[in-house]
């Protein structure tokens, strides 16, 4: 096919939906969704499987110290900085069919595409899988491509461990993930990722396409409140050193805060665990992990000021002592604008309803964002859902998102295309 021509290639959504299904078999779960959280048994079946199509399509594999996967198609230009596409394959424990792997797989699928059309591009095409994106089993969210582009420092990933005490780097050792190349950033014209929104602005806006512009700040935070273990039975409620009677008063000030900060601000609790944890005894400390975002930093930096105060306070009431630390943190990022600029000019080519959005989720391509053009492409999902099994992304918008995938990398491999 001819670069003229070039403006007419489709993917094939009914291939690229027939590969997530076959993905989604690999850890499915009893209501439909997926389990193949970071470096488990599941989660390496699934990169065999990813890797063995990319094998089968003609790319070159290379696996790095912490386990990202970059299957290449080279390009005629073998020296060009190569253009990137990709997500992740682990997911929640009680995850989706989508979250991720469609990116994956849609670059899987427009490699296919260019291949059957015979397209030979200027630039190579890498589509990356990157490594414990989700931060569930591992709690450093977005690890891979963190240590990739130098964020974090591999022999720190290396030390998490999950609940179990499995250490990260046993895990790739493990898995047979502990690739013999380095984990650093290198050259690349372009980046884009692939993902559904996973909120519902798009699908209440009826649109097909999210040209995605910036992320939120994060941050995440460990609040442990120490008290006395006692007696059940014989500990009269007045004499109690309860960390959990801190908790009560701290909660609904906390939900408060984050109401004041308006209604770009979220506040989560995703994990709150007693010691000793046995029902009979007033526990001796309580620990809470706590989610923070807000895509204004000023708000967000308030915010997490205002937990740390409403946590001492309520300590000092109840007679109890308290310590938080913020464990991680994500500043925003701004995408880049010619990257925008071309999937926005991708949608039109194909006549999709498009508009600009903010990631509310954090995504590996803020850490390509810190070294080159980077952006990312957004499609709707049924009511807003995900991080769940019934995640569900319709056909028809899949293809779409596939496609203006498709274009906005052939304006970087095959340069100016679009603008002729």
């Amino acid at each position: 096919m001819s670069r003229n021509n070039l403006s007419g290639l489709r993917v094939d959504p009914a291939r690229l939906l027939g590969r997530i299904q076959d993905m989604a078999r690999i850890g499915s779960t009893v209501n439909g969704g997926s389990n193949r959280q970071a470096l488990t048994d599941e989660d390496a079946n699934g990169r065999e499987l990813f890797a063995s199509w990319c094998k089968g399509l003609g790319c070159e594999i290379r696996i790095d110290s912490i386990g990202n996967i970059f299957a290449r198609r080279e390009g005629s230009d073998r020296f060009a900085d190569p253009v990137l596409v990709g997500s992740h394959l682990d997911t929640q424990p009680t995850g989706g069919k989508y979250d991720g792997v469609y990116g994956v797989l849609a670059g899987v699928e427009i490699i296919e595409t260019l291949n059957a059309e015979k397209v030979v591009t200027e630039a190579p095409i890498e589509v990356i899988v990157w490594t414990n994106e989700e931060g569930c089993r591992f709690d450093m969210p977005a690890m891979g491509s963190s240590v990739w582009a130098g964020a974090l420092k591999e022999q720190d990933a290396y030390r998490e461990v999950d609940r179990s005490g499995c250490s990260v780097l046993s895990e790739l050792n493990r898995t047979g993930y502990l690739g013999q190349t380095r984990a650093a950033p290198f050259s690349f014209r372009a980046a884009f990722e692939l993902h559904i929104e996973q909120g519902p602005v798009l699908e209440e806006e009826s649109k097909a396409i999210g040209v995605v512009t910036s992320t939120q700040n994060m941050s995440r935070h460990t609040l442990r409140i120490f008290g006395s273990e006692a007696h059940a039975g014989t500990t009269p409620m007045s004499m109690r050193k309860d960390p959990v009677m801190a908790i009560s008063e701290m909660l609904p000030q906390f939900y408060a805060a984050a109401s004041s900060a308006g209604p770009s601000a979220r506040i989560t609790f995703g994990q709150i665990s007693c010691f000793p944890g046995v029902v009979n005894t007033v526990p001796g400390e309580v620990e809470i992990k706590i989610d923070l975002r807000h895509p204004c930093q000023v708000s967000h930096d308030e915010l997490a000021h205002k937990i740390s105060a409403i946590a001492d306070a309520c300590c000092k009431r109840i007679g109890v002592e308290f310590e938080i630390e913020k464990y991680w943190e994500k500043r925003s990022v701004e995408f880049d604008m010619g990257c925008r600029s071309s999937v926005k000019r991708a949608a039109d080519l194909f006549g999709y309803q498009s508009m600009d959005i903010v990631s509310g989720a954090l995504h590996d391509a803020c850490n390509l964002a810190l070294h080159g053009p980077t952006s990312m492409i957004f499609i709707p999902c049924k009511n807003g859902i995900s991080h769940n099994e019934a995640e569900h992304a319709d056909l028809e918008h899949i293809g779409f998102g596939a496609n203006v995938l498709l274009h906005s990398v052939l304006d970087y491999v095959t340069p100016k295309y679009m603008r002729d």
